[in-house]
């Protein structure tokens, strides 16, 4: 018998169970020996569907009818039991004043479990069942109780009770004694994804008027606050939240406008703590502040509480991220360019945050509208629009095309080369939305090709006549890009974001590794545009000059430079601090499927790697090693044993060493992408935060994080090449 009835409420009161004759009883869930069987209805079948309404009280009770409609319903009862071959079993369950309703929700059996590096650290206090505790009994069987996992009802009660007491001001004189000043500077040093127990929530509390002392203690205090306790949410935010003025960092900021804060208070603090920083500087987290907006209660509309102010109220108090953005995007034509097209992707989302985007979208173009910088920076975007709209079109013809690949290019230049097409010359000074600090006026026809692989992506040379003064790359005044279509970029495009921010981390430690991240922008979920740098793989030099000093020595020949092998010593010394920074910030983002083909070095020393299509530990080679270090990299230092692959290692170490003491920023901006539809993310989105935080080894000390990275680094060096021959083949 099914306790819940088909509308989920519990069944009570009198049942009639049919009786199976000479069957075994099914307890399974499809039952072969239902407790109801549907027989044509009989008259005893009706009267207790009538007895059951008279029981619920929905018919009224009359004392001297009931009685006599009683009497009629045990004769017609006795006579329809003497026809019947049936057997009934009745049992009464018990009633209750209320229906009770069936409400629990599916959950999703957490078997197998997880690797332990990859988990979240147990209260010390819970024991995890063994996966085969149970044996081999086919008799026992796994049952998930959700509510294991929740809070302790009687400790969320204590905890009421305690906070309660302490919610004056009696406790601001309160200062920490030294085992309560320890365990608290643990607690700060814990990283953001760390959980806290109810005592260390407790003692973050008792404490609470002190804590502001301590810059890094801003985020684990807010963790501790009970935001359904709504005197205690607003002592933390009113009273305590303004103690720590501005000395929050811009990792607790970015952690404050994670999906793990909704206070509008909390978050209206964050982004204070952006308007503080420059533009260049917010550019280096733009990808993951645009990620940030889906967090927000609902950056496009105010709540309840302030409809009654005025609209420039509405503004300042419940858009702040949005409007914090939109305000930046508007002074600033880089910022602009960047978060339309950041915001562009997320409004081809097909759900109800696609129409949240479209909105912000849509506030940012109303924006502009209201002055004349404005306008015309609208238009710029829009006629980017149609520069994207326009290669889209032609890859997508050439892909479709049974041409040669030589007709195809020959096609393309055609195209190119017609005026009516705007792309040779571009009909006004347009900034690239790969890169818009570079101001791009025509294609360059003759140059244009098509690349071999299965997407033919393009190669253009943008001809750049208005190039703004701080910047130096190009100085020829062309500026190669690489058109994808068919090619989701957003993982290539976060990867190279946070190349980018990991060099500004190691240079303001006055460490230049003389890193070179190309630009990646995709403009749709399908397809964007990436900077094509001069250079060649690896295979492809192995295969021409059998080694990479020799291709170094035939741009860079300096005779009298002996102790870098002929090479200039300039050429040399990028090469190796090159290498140094790639290798760890390939490791740090478990960068995958490292190969010859896809290691690239330029003429002037640069290193760098290409084509970012695995990530967070995913390879599809066995066994890959945590560090990607080449043997022909190493043979061109001269060998493990050579000065040069010394410093190449005292880099490696400090680069490791540096980042691992920004690990939370770069932590925080992870975890504001999970949700970004980022390929190898969206596989186990839950860990991805901490497939990162693993190769930081935050559980050890800073001496011994930096020893077991040197067992990784030395175990790796010439571990790849037995990859990079099984991928030749």
């Amino acid at each position: 018998m099914n306790l819940f009835s088909p509308d989920r409420t519990l069944r009570r009161g009198q049942q009639r169970l049919f009786v199976h004759r000479d069957v075994e009883g099914d307890p399974g869930a499809e039952t072969k020996t239902p407790s109801e069987v549907h027989l044509e209805e009989d008259e005893m079948g009706r009267l207790e569907h009538l007895v059951k309404e008279y029981e619920r009280g929905d018919v009224p009770k009359i004392d001297w009818l009931d009685r006599l409609a009683f009497r009629q319903i045990e004769r017609a009862h006795a006579a329809e039991a003497s026809k019947s071959d049936n057997l009934y079993l009745y049992i009464d369950l018990p009633r209750f004043d209320f229906p009770v309703v069936y409400s629990e929700k599916e959950s999703q059996i957490p078997y197998p479990p997880a690797p332990v590096s990859h988990q979240p650290q147990a209260h010390p206090h819970t024991q995890l069942l063994p996966a085969d505790s149970l044996g081999t009994d086919k008799h026992l069987w796994r049952l998930f109780d959700p509510d294991s996992w929740r809070e302790n009802p009687v400790e969320i009660k204590h905890r009421k009770l305690l906070r309660s007491q302490r919610l004056g001001d009696e406790g601001r004189d309160l200062k920490p004694g030294p085992v309560d000043r320890d365990r608290l500077n643990e607690i700060f040093s814990m990283p953001p994804t760390a959980e806290l127990s109810s005592n260390d929530k407790d003692l973050l509390w008792k404490f609470r008027f002190s804590l502001f002392r301590s810059p890094r203690s801003l985020t684990k205090f807010l963790k501790c606050v009970t935001w359904s306790d709504q005197v205690e949410a607003t002592q933390a935010t009113e009273k305590l939240l303004p103690l720590w003025g501005q000395d929050v960092g811009m990792d607790d900021a970015l952690e404050l406008l994670g999906p793990g804060f909704t206070n509008r208070r909390v978050r209206a603090f964050a982004v204070q703590r952006l308007q503080r920083a420059d533009d260049d500087e917010i550019l280096l987290y733009l990808l993951q502040l645009v990620q940030a907006l889906r967090f927000e209660q609902d950056p496009t509309r105010p709540s309840k509480s302030h409809r009654r102010r005025d609209a420039a109220s509405h503004e300042e108090q419940d858009s702040r991220l949005a409007q914090f953005l939109i305000d930046r995007a508007v002074a600033n034509p880089i910022f602009a360019t960047y978060l339309h097209w950041y915001l562009t992707i997320e409004c081809d989302t097909r759900s109800t945050v696609g129409k949240m985007y479209t909105k912000v979208a849509f506030r940012f173009m109303t924006k502009l509208q209201e002055t004349p910088e404005g306008i015309a920076q609208r238009d710029v975007l829009r006629r980017q629009g149609e520069l994207i709209e326009c290669l889209s079109g032609r890859a997508t013809d050439i892909r479709s095309s049974k041409d040669t690949r030589s007709k195809k290019i020959d096609k393309l230049r055609a195209y190119i080369a017609d005026s009516k097409h705007g792309l040779s010359p571009i009909p006004a000074p347009l900034p690239l939305p790969l890169n818009p600090r570079v101001t791009v006026t025509n294609i360059v026809s003759d140059k244009s090709s098509i690349f071999k692989s299965n997407l033919l992506p393009l190669l253009l040379w943008f001809e750049d006549d208005d190039r703004l003064e701080d910047d130096v790359d190009n100085s020829r005044g062309e500026y190669p890009v690489i058109f994808k279509n068919g090619d989701d970029l957003r993982q290539d495009q976060l990867v190279i974001q946070l190349f980018n921010l990991m060099d500004r981390l190691l240079r303001k430690e006055n460490l230049d590794l003389r890193l070179s991240p190309y630009a990646v922008l995709a403009t749709s979920t399908s397809e964007g545009m990436i900077q094509y740098v001069p250079s060649k793989s690896l295979s492809a030099i192995m295969a021409e000059h059998s080694n990479l000093q020799t291709y170094l020595r035939e741009s860079h020949a300096d005779v009298g430079a002996l102790g870098s092998y002929g090479i200039e010593a300039g050429v040399m010394d990028t090469f190796i601090r090159s290498c140094a920074g790639y290798s760890v910030l390939t490791y740090v983002l478990g960068v995958g499927d490292r190969h010859l083909d896809n290691l690239m070095l330029s003429p002037d020393g640069h290193f760098f790697h290409v084509d970012f299509g695995y990530i967070l530990g995913r390879d599809p080679k066995p066994y890959p090693p945590p560090v990607k270090v080449c043997k022909e990299m190493v043979d061109a230092m001269g060998g493990v044993s050579s000065a040069h692959y010394a410093r190449f290692q005292s880099f490696c170490y400090t680069a490791f060493s540096i980042l691992r003491k920004n690990s939370n920023l770069i932590l925080n901006l992870i975890a504001l992408m999970v949700d970004a539809g980022i390929q190898d993310i969206q596989l186990e989105p839950d860990k991805a935060v901490w497939k990162v935080q693993e190769k930081f080894m935050l559980d050890l000390s800073e001496e011994d994080a930096i020893k077991q990275f040197e067992v990784l680094l030395s175990e790796t060096s010439y571990i790849t090449v037995v990859f990079d021959r099984i991928h030749d083949w």
